[in-house]
């Protein structure tokens, strides 16, 4: 498996979301839920990590994350390494929990933190087993709207800030905005991420990938990074090679394969499927 595309610098958002092996559940009882809120806990006091929301379903789970500390894999290796430890001990199995590396999408929050925490809030919702999201326990949600107490590793400072300057506004008017959507469809937020890396304005787009990806371009071990490439196409480059090696057709070809191969980012099938 391809590693995934990790862009972090201080004061990142993200949407994250880890998956149980084969599909299966990580949550099978009431502790457990309660376990893997411990370790979002001790996430934030060990690692600074702020978190905004959170849903946990029973065999997968999102959250709204910042990382202060530019820290996001050290965050997501505790939550999920103890986590795991936990179940595998309860259970007496051992081995993987969790599905593959967990998926985090970097997130423009003053464009999109609101409605990720909606689209977090209601995954009880589309998944059928809650008409209301105040129905359903283990989500940030109940805390949002005043139901619960809120703990207090849960920072709804920032999403309250959109929706009033007092909390009893801010809750009130947050209700709303989510429950506007019951009974309605509605597209996730999700599908506009770019790259599978990243949700946020053409704006946003490019200065991530002018501050953090360009450098990058060279690790091929990332194919999400193909999507970034500000380098030549690879007609660009094959047109280029034609007109100055068009009468040596073999050199021209493998001109061609080594130019795209360098600055394209493409597989060579994709090349050799390109210049034949």
């Amino acid at each position: 498996m391809a590693r995934p595309l990790r862009i972090t610098y201080p004061g990142a958002f993200y949407h994250v979301t880890s998956r149980g092996n084969e599909k299966k559940d990580v949550f099978k009882s009431r502790r457990d839920r309660e376990k893997f809120l411990e370790y979002l806990a001790s996430a934030t006091a060990r690692y600074g990590a702020l978190i905004h929301a959170y849903c946990l379903m029973s065999n997968h789970y999102h959250l709204l994350l910042e990382t202060p500390g530019c820290n996001l894999s050290q965050i997501m290796q505790h939550i999920n390494s103890a986590y795991t430890t936990y179940f595998n001990i309860k259970r007496k199995r051992a081995g993987h929990l969790f599905q593959g590396r967990f998926k985090a999408i970097l997130v423009e929050a003053d464009e999109y933190a609101t409605e990720l925490s909606r689209y977090i809030h209601l995954n009880p919702v589309r998944a059928g087993i809650a008409g209301n999201p105040v129905d359903y326990p283990w989500s940030s949600y109940r805390s949002y709207i005043g139901r619960d107490n809120a703990p207090e590793w849960l920072k709804r400072e920032f999403i309250f800030g959109y929706f009033g300057k007092r909390a009893t506004d801010a809750m009130k008017n947050y209700r709303a905005f989510v429950e506007e959507l019951l009974g309605e469809e509605y597209e996730s937020p999700l599908k506009n991420t770019y790259g599978t890396a990243i949700l946020g304005t053409a704006g946003f787009i490019e200065t991530i990938t002018a501050t953090h990806i360009t450098a990058r371009e060279a690790d091929r071990d990332l194919p999400a990074l193909r999507q970034f490439s500000t380098g030549p196409s690879l007609d660009e480059i094959l047109t280029a090679v034609n007109t100055v090696l068009g009468n040596d057709k073999k050199l021209a070809r493998q001109a061609g394969m080594y130019l795209c191969h360098k600055y394209s980012g493409e597989k060579l099938r994709t090349i050799g499927e390109g210049g034949s």
